[in-house]
């Protein structure tokens, strides 16, 4: 759904003004913000903070009203098992036994970021310009192929594992650098003027659709599954403002 909205951002954005497309931004934050009133608190947090009824009332607004009650005492035996652990603070992620989770969830966070994927995406329209490809359509396709190489990495995720997809994401990324530096590199020393296009689109396409089956949601779904259940609010958090530093 991300890069449904991003992508529909960029094919907005090839049709009107860029002072357009920012006031266009207002209408999905005024459903965002109505919606926030309809949707239930998280069950999870109302168990741990003893809430029982608008607990059971939240689990049956997301599962209806028919769950299975097994599911809610899964809930709070979870809760139960949560309040027995030690807490934890942001400083105890640092203690040996954790150090490892939190280095593999904030070191992917940082490939993530400084792998180039901003550089790529805020500037793609100008990258196709520079090698003298027609920008808007080139900014399209480049909207869509990372919404089908997103949805292609969601069905077979589960199927292809975590850490194969992540190796054949990075080695994408580095071929798809490689590609679109060369074009850079012909058209500078006027070598193969009439390839220097093809290769930047070519290497920008590899780039991206290689970010989208691997580097650009695995970081965050390997973040919430290698930390223990009472350090995921840390370290969670950790990793979220190591990505949005990098950023």
């Amino acid at each position: 759904m991300i890069t449904t909205g991003v992508s529909v951002s960029f094919i907005i954005g090839t049709l009107i003004s860029w002072r357009a497309l920012a006031l266009a931004g207002i209408a999905p934050c005024v459903v965002l913000f109505l919606g926030l009133f309809f949707i239930p608190e998280s069950p999870r947090w109302l168990a741990k903070t003893g809430n029982q009824k608008q607990f059971e009332a939240a689990l049956q607004r997301l599962r209806g009203k028919d769950f299975d009650t097994l599911i809610s005492t899964t809930f709070k035996d979870y809760i139960e098992t949560l309040e027995k652990l030690p807490k934890a603070k942001l400083l105890d992620l640092f203690q040996k036994r954790y150090i490892r989770s939190v280095i593999i969830g904030v070191g992917l966070m940082v490939f993530q970021q400084f792998g180039g994927i901003n550089g790529i995406c805020f500037y793609v329209s100008s990258i196709f310009e520079s090698a003298r490809f027609p920008s808007d359509i080139g900014t399209i396709i480049y909207a869509c192929i990372q919404v089908v190489i997103t949805g292609l990495g969601a069905f077979i995720i589960d199927r292809a594992g975590r850490k194969p997809l992540l190796l054949a994401s990075a080695s994408g990324l580095v071929l798809g650098c490689l590609i679109t530096g060369l074009s850079f590199y012909l058209k500078a020393y006027e070598i193969g003027l009439k390839a220097a296009p093809a290769l930047a689109v070519t290497g920008i396409l590899v780039y991206i659709g290689s970010f989208s089956i691997g580097m650009g949601s695995i970081p965050w779904v390997v973040m919430s599954e290698i930390f223990d259940i009472n350090i995921k609010g840390a370290g969670g958090s950790l990793a979220t403002l190591v990505n949005w530093f990098g950023a």
